[in-house]
């Protein structure tokens, strides 16, 4: 009869030799198959522990400290000087990338996260910046936004400026040769010149101040000075006909009077004897202030053999109608005044004193010479002053 308790599987006991020595092994195979799981699993445990703990360290430390860690960003406020050109339309990820490159901040990340937490720092604009090496990325952004650290070159061309003026004024300012300036100015195409000035480019410097990339070079400073006065003229809804003819009258209304009060009838006078071909005039403006610009000068008073001189083309003394072109950049107001000059018959203008500008107008020869005599009386009075006589 059958036990009841017996098994298929022979027992510890009941097993051959051959059967114990092969579940001995087996059992050997088990525990080693279990060592490998068991080492596997914590050879991956411990890996991600690790990443998890490398990822967060920082960020732990920065909640700690309450900042950025030295790693990604720079605890300023730096040192040294380095000039920095942000591009147009840099986004706060292109200007870390710069700020990397240029020594200024740590990191990219470090900069961008500065950027995005200063409510102000989409204004910052495209331009030359003067900034410190290793500084803190907060700080980054406000040097950006603070117009003082912007490295730009100022030149201001004054109102009645000539040419030769404006070269030496960029000359200065900029560094460069003169007579570079000169040979940019030769160039006339890549200055944007107009036809009408027919390649000089006497009156067409807008007076203005202007600001410069420290990169920009002669041909660009004088092509945006061109360019300014020809918006001016567009503005003032000039002709291109005439726009030749304006700047020039302008330019010698400018140097004649001092004050814009006067600039209208001034341009009526000089509008008068251009018309004036048969009459006392003769249609010569006779005004010292073209004299001078043909001999290379630009104040004080012609002598009379110089205002006898034919060989001097700007000479109106001898030569009627407008000299050959500007004698100068005239500014926005008396070329306004040029447009609209006032109704008159004057044919003359003397300035009766030269401390106040005071300037009186006549019709007539007889009238200018009172006028004349007036202002011998007031040099008289006045001999420190008295300088020049204009009619």
């Amino acid at each position: 009869m059958n036990d009841l308790f017996s098994t298929t599987e022979p027992t510890e006991e009941r097993a051959t030799p051959s059967e114990r020595r092969a579940s001995r092994r087996e059992r050997r195979r088990a525990r080693r198959r279990r060592r490998v799981r068991t080492f596997f699993v914590l050879t991956v445990t411990v890996a991600v522990v690790a990443g998890i703990a490398f990822w967060t360290y920082p960020r732990v430390e920065e909640m700690i400290t309450g900042g950025p860690t030295i790693e990604t960003d720079y605890p300023g406020p730096g040192h040294g000087e380095v000039q920095v050109q942000i591009p147009d339309g840099a986004t706060g990820r292109d200007m870390g990338a710069i700020l990397v490159e240029e020594g200024v901040v740590a990191t990219e990340g470090a900069f961008s996260d500065a950027f995005d937490e200063n409510a102000n720092a989409a204004l910052i604009q495209a331009g030359t910046y003067t900034l410190r090496r290793e500084m803190a990325a907060d700080d980054a952004v406000a040097a950006l936004l603070d117009p003082a650290n912007r490295a730009e070159v100022t030149i201001t061309v004054p109102e009645g400026f000539t040419t030769w003026q404006v070269y030496e004024r960029i000359a200065t300012v900029t560094g460069t040769p003169v007579q570079e300036v000169e040979q940019a100015a030769e160039d006339t195409e890549a200055l944007g010149l107009p036809e009408a000035a027919d390649g000089d480019p006497e009156g067409w410097y807008a007076p203005a101040t202007y600001s410069f990339e420290p990169s920009d070079d002669a041909a660009t400073i004088l092509a945006a000075m061109v360019d300014q006065t020809v918006t001016r003229l567009d503005r003032l809804d000039v002709p291109e006909r005439e726009r030749e003819e304006v700047l020039t009258i302008a330019s010698i209304v400018e140097r004649e009077v001092n004050l814009p009060e006067y600039y209208g009838q001034v341009a009526r006078v000089i509008y008068n004897r251009l018309d004036d071909r048969g009459g006392e005039t003769n249609g010569r403006l006779q005004m010292d202030s073209t004299v001078l610009y043909g001999n290379g000068e630009v104040g004080g008073i012609p002598s009379p053999q110089e205002t006898r001189e034919e060989s001097n083309r700007y000479n109106t003394y001898q030569h009627a109608g407008l000299p050959p072109g500007p004698i100068g950049s005239p500014g926005t107001e008396v070329i306004e005044a040029v447009l609209d000059a006032p109704r008159g018959s004057w044919l003359y203008f003397t300035t009766v004193n030269l401390d106040t500008g005071e300037t009186v107008f006549a019709e007539t020869a007889d009238e200018q010479q009172a006028h004349i005599d007036q202002l011998r009386s007031w040099c008289d009075e006045n001999p420190q002053s008295c300088g020049t006589t204009q009619d």
